[in-house]
């Protein structure tokens, strides 16, 4: 029996010290600084039922690591944390201030608005110089106040009164006159069949032919001035007779470039459609002023149940078209659609169409009598 207890008393002092040497034991499950940042701390094994419990309580090291150790974190959960949590922006500092931050309840039209000493930003953040930029003019309206005025809501900064000399109240009245304006249709980009006003005469002939159009009139003219004066010079020069000094003067006026071709006259047979074409003079380079369309589809004759029905059938077709291509009328009394004035237009009447540029022929007319005053040179009145 006393061999036994020598022998268990060596193996209860041995067996402690095995386990210190173990290479099993990890001292980092044990470390408090491990405890204390983790948020689930590391279950500890439980020891041998011989070992005493206050042996494996290691503490720090030292004083300091005791002083030093940082403070549990306790998690927070989702329904603790408040609702609102205002998140402002880290900002340098200079030693000596307290540190500043942007007003978020302003716009940075108001930012800028305002002086640096209220919003105490000189030293936080230095803001650029604006004037002569965009941001300037920020300054001085607000693009809001036109869209409150226009939707008829208001808020905190439209309510506010307005200096007088701002662009607000010009800005409003731009778009009130935007919204009352009533918008007619612009007739010089308008065309009959493919012509269009100003077009040359060789655009003209190339157009109608690709439409199916044959040429069947083409008219010449020549300036009246133009053709009096070379009248004067045929007669000084020696020729006698009517028909000689036509001539003489036709001869006269192709030699200076002065004949240009007044009017033209398409035909298309198959449909019975008529386009008349007329032109200006060479001072404006013989360019389309008028254009005049007629069809002969809608008159149909005869008063039978037939005849009336082809005609208006046609009359409908014809308007029809009309709508699909020009739209509704500006005026709807005289159906014409143009913005009025002395500017191009375009009339309608039953197989009838009218494309004429007023402004263009009064031009012609102007450069043709300026040009004959220079010649004759009547300008003689000296009251």
């Amino acid at each position: 029996m006393k061999h036994l207890v020598l022998i268990s008393a060596l193996a209860a002092l041995l067996i402690p010290g095995f386990s210190l040497a173990s290479e099993e034991f990890d001292p980092s499950m044990f470390n408090p600084e491990t405890e204390m940042n983790s948020e689930t701390q590391p279950q500890v094994p439980e020891p041998l039922p011989y070992v005493d419990e206050s042996y494996f309580d290691f503490g720090p090291e030292t004083a300091e690591e005791e002083e030093t150790a940082p403070a549990p974190q306790t998690p927070v959960a989702a329904s603790e944390m408040p609702e609102e949590m205002p998140i402002q922006p880290a900002l340098p500092t200079v030693p000596g201030t307290p540190p500043s931050s942007l007003p978020l309840d302003q716009t940075l039209t108001d930012t800028f608005k305002q002086d640096e000493s209220e919003v105490n930003l000189k030293d936080a953040i230095p803001i650029p110089k604006v004037q002569g930029t965009w941001v300037e003019k920020l300054k001085e309206s607000n693009p809001l106040d036109v869209l409150s005025s226009v939707t008829g809501t208001k808020t905190e900064e439209t309510a506010a009164p307005q200096k007088p000399g701002k662009g607000n109240s010009s800005l409003e009245k731009m778009v009130q006159k935007s919204k009352l304006r009533n918008a007619r249709s612009n007739a010089s980009v308008f065309d009959i069949s493919g012509v269009m006003l100003r077009m040359s005469l060789e655009q003209v002939d190339k157009t109608m032919q690709n439409r199916g159009f044959r040429k069947t009139i083409q008219k010449y003219q020549i300036p009246n001035f133009i053709k009096w004066r070379n009248e004067e010079g045929c007669r000084n020069s020696g020729v006698v007779g009517y028909e000689r000094v036509e001539a003489c003067v036709v001869e006269r006026a192709k030699h200076e470039k002065q004949q240009y071709v007044q009017t033209t006259k398409y035909m298309k047979y198959d449909t019975q459609e008529e386009v008349e074409v007329t032109f200006t003079s060479n001072f404006t380079d013989n360019k389309v002023y008028k254009i005049v369309y007629k069809s002969l589809a809608p008159k149909v004759t005869g008063n039978s149940a037939k005849a009336v029905y082809l005609r208006n059938i046609k009359i409908y077709d014809f308007w029809k078209k009309i709508n699909q291509k020009y739209g509704a009328p500006d005026n709807k009394t005289d159906v014409t659609w143009g913005m009025g004035g002395n500017k191009p237009y375009l009339k309608a009447k039953t197989g009838w169409l009218l494309l004429e540029d007023p402004m263009f022929r009064e031009l012609d007319y102007t450069r043709m009598s300026r040009e004959d005053q220079r010649y004759m040179n009547t300008d003689l009145y000296s009251f």
